[in-house]
């Protein structure tokens, strides 16, 4: 089957279906940089330099991997520059309140995402207003996309044809 994942499962190892890392959980099946990549906060470059730095072969399957190893790895999602990865890989550099750089991942990743959208619109910067009126943030035009929702304004021409029909019986 062309496109499909090869899993890597070492001998005398048993599989686990479900593992819990950083509050999510993961598919013991599957490769060890695909679930990673399902965590909130993790790209594919920063799973697959997890998985160069702890020296874990990627297509591993993750249920296979010990307490040990799957608690090393939580470890370093959460603190990667004690690991040696650098500073450039981190999600969160130069954090505005502290300064520091940080690597935040799970429901931590998506807290701060929403505050940082909230302080935004408390600022009243031009980032805050386009969030508060749902419109895209980034210079995106606006004439043919972020439209959601069903259509205003706009009959369609049979619905059009049925009350015209109507409007003349009467």
């Amino acid at each position: 089957m062309p496109g499909a994942l090869k899993v890597i499962i070492p001998e005398g190892s048993t599989l686990r279906d479900v593992i819990r890392i950083a509050g999510i959980e993961l598919n013991g099946h599957k490769p060890i940089i695909v679930e990673l990549r399902k965590i909130p906060g993790v790209n594919w470059r920063f799973a697959n330099a997890i998985c160069n730095v702890l020296k874990i072969n990627k297509w591993q399957a993750l249920g296979s991997l010990t307490d040990e190893e799957l608690e090393k790895l939580e470890d370093c999602l959460k603190r990667p520059q004690n690991y040696g990865i650098p500073s450039w890989m981190l999600n969160r550099r130069k954090d505005p309140r502290d300064g520091q750089d940080k690597h935040l991942v799970g429901p931590d990743w998506e807290i701060q995402i929403k505050m940082d959208i909230k302080r935004e619109i408390e600022l009243k910067t031009w980032k805050g207003n386009r969030h508060m009126y749902k419109l895209p943030v980034r210079g995106q035009k606006t004439r043919s996309h972020h439209r959601k929702g069903s259509t205003i304004g706009v009959i369609k021409s049979k619905e059009l044809r049925a009350q015209q029909k109507s409007e003349n019986k009467e």
